[in-house]
């Protein structure tokens, strides 16, 4: 069997390293016990990984939706694009785009720099609700309105680091995943990675990637150790020390959580902590933290709403997990099976002989196709950040074998179809939505004789789908969405960051009580019947 010869070492045992091998479980059962939906979790110290788990049914061979922490990859190319000279911190970002002039003039684009961009302190606010497939997201930005002269102020913006993508296409003559791979993917042993773009092939940047546990471990320990990998500098050591530093100067953040107001480099936070560390970070509580006073990495991947009570529980286990090296193993192996649910074995309905093989004709909900958010088989957690969002479910018909079921569906153009498990295990396999190709996990349990539930869990994704479908009279059939992270979840997050985004108290609270109806709409049951 061939080796790679890029991973990660692996120490022998965990206090090889120092790193008290009891952690694991602790933290698993902490997790269990707090209701806190974990996926991965590696620690790296010296440079081997000391611990690591996954959370069935995710693994270490599938990559996972990072949301932000996209961000700190977008800077490293830029990190790299600078030392090679393609352009500098301080160049204005409209001399990238000389035909995308501006509708309206205005002084503050002469003080826009690349550095605003990478330090959220742009100054432009762009409509989050915009649906990213019929817009030209460069023109988008530049026609955003201003908030604040560059420079002055703290505003997370994700389309500043789009912009940033864009200025890498431009100078570079390649996309940032092409730019990647022979300067940081490749040296690090990475895949080619999956990484959303906008209509013309330009990465979103600010979202979007998916990568293997052990590939983020890979980036944060060089990071954590000056730019070197395996003693071969891949980073330029001046902007491993530049971006993980605080760069706002005087400028204050105003987060309602602490978590996020001790200071921001190019696109990595700095943490709270007695001794210094700072994080990549994304959405659901995706992390990779570097504790560079104990030569340490924690890398995790979640689907927590609410990402304090992760950082929160990181914080209760590391450092304190970091302990002095020993020779040999004095700890037994942590039992760390873990898993997210128990997959039910299903009773069978009488009904399924009279359902199998009809089509289910369902009526859309014309709400929330204004709004741009029809029910997908996708999470509302993936739907949203989507440039060509799935959704409307339809034309949906069961197949029902001795130990599955399977379910035929259409959204849009694509149509797909599922093995779902009823035998107390998931079936695997795949599925396409928004143009995007999906690895799924899913299975099947009737409530009652009348009443199917589906699950469904795209894994390189931090969501699960859930569709109740209860079958009447006279061909009548609703359909009941659910889903993790919830609706209440996802939209409680966003209320607390409405306050940071909207200075104005009185249209923040609308937005706040707007966002506080969305999974009455959202969540709401969809009405069909059967076509024959």
């Amino acid at each position: 069997m061939k080796t790679d010869t890029k991973a990660l070492p692996r120490a022998a045992f965990p206090e090889e390293v120092g790193v008290q091998a009891d952690v694991l479980k602790e933290f698993t059962v902490f997790a269990k016990e707090n209701d806190l939906e974990m996926h991965s979790l590696m620690v790296v110290r010296h440079g081997k990984v000391a611990l690591e788990w996954y959370n069935e049914p995710f693994d270490a061979d599938t990559p996972h939706a990072l949301y932000s922490i996209s961000k700190s990859i977008t800077a490293t190319a830029v990190g790299l694009a600078i030392d090679e000279g393609l352009f500098s911190l301080d160049d204005l970002v409209v001399d990238f785009f000389p035909e995308y002039a501006p509708k309206k003039d205005h002084p503050y684009f002469k003080k826009l720099t690349v550095r605003n961009l990478l330090t959220m302190t742009s100054g432009k606010q762009t409509d989050m609700l915009v649906s990213k497939g019929k817009i030209d997201w460069i023109e988008n930005y530049i026609n955003a309105p201003w908030i604040f002269e560059p420079g002055t102020d703290f505003l997370y913006v994700n389309e500043n680091i789009f912009m940033l993508c864009a200025i890498i296409e431009r100078r570079a003559n390649m996309c940032v995943t092409d730019y990647l791979m022979p300067r940081l993917f490749e040296p690090l042993g990475i895949e080619r990675p999956f990484w959303e773009t906008d209509q013309k092939g330009i990465e979103a940047g600010g979202w979007g990637l998916q990568l293997k546990t052990e590939d983020l471990a890979k980036i944060a320990d060089c990071y954590l150790h000056e730019g070197k990998y395996q003693g071969k500098q891949i980073i330029p050591k001046w902007w491993t020390q530049e971006a993980t530093h605080n760069q706002l100067g005087e400028v204050k953040q105003r987060s309602l959580d602490s978590g996020y107001n001790s200071g921001y480099g190019y696109c990595f936070w700095v943490n709270d902590t007695e001794q210094f560390s700072y994080r990549m970070d994304g959405m659901f509580s995706q992390f990779a933290i570097n504790f560079p006073s104990y030569d340490a990495t924690v890398v995790l991947t979640a689907a927590v709403a609410v990402e304090k009570r992760a950082r929160l529980a990181l914080w209760h286990f590391f450092p304190a997990a970091f302990i002095e090296e020993e020779k040999k193993e004095v700890h037994k192996k942590p039992d760390n099976a873990h898993v997210i649910e128990a997959v039910p074995s299903s009773n069978r309905s009488t009904l399924e002989q009279k359902i199998a093989g009809r089509t289910i004709k369902m009526n859309r909900k014309i709400l929330l196709n204004i709004i741009g958010m029809p029910v997908s088989m996708l999470p509302l957690s993936v739907t949203y950040m989507m440039a060509n969002r799935a959704g409307n479910i339809d034309h949906i018909s069961f197949r029902f074998g001795e130990h599955d079921c399977t379910m035929d569906w259409d959204e849009r153009k694509e149509h797909n179809s599922v093995v779902c498990g009823m035998d107390g295990h998931y079936r695997y396999g795949k599925m396409t939505l928004g143009g995007q190709t999906f690895k799924v996990c899913a299975n099947a349990y009737w409530l009652s004789n009348d009443t199917l539930k589906i699950s469904v869990r795209p894994i390189e994704t931090v969501g699960k789908r859930t569709l109740k479908f209860h079958f009447k009279k006279c061909g009548r059939v609703t359909m009941k969405p659910g889903q993790t992270p919830t609706t209440v979840q996802i939209c409680e997050t966003l209320k607390d960051s409405i306050p940071e985004i909207i200075d104005n108290p009185i249209i923040a609270k609308i937005g706040e009580r707007i966002i506080g109806y969305a999974p009455i709409l959202v969540d709401a049951k969809h009405r069909g019947r059967f076509m024959d």
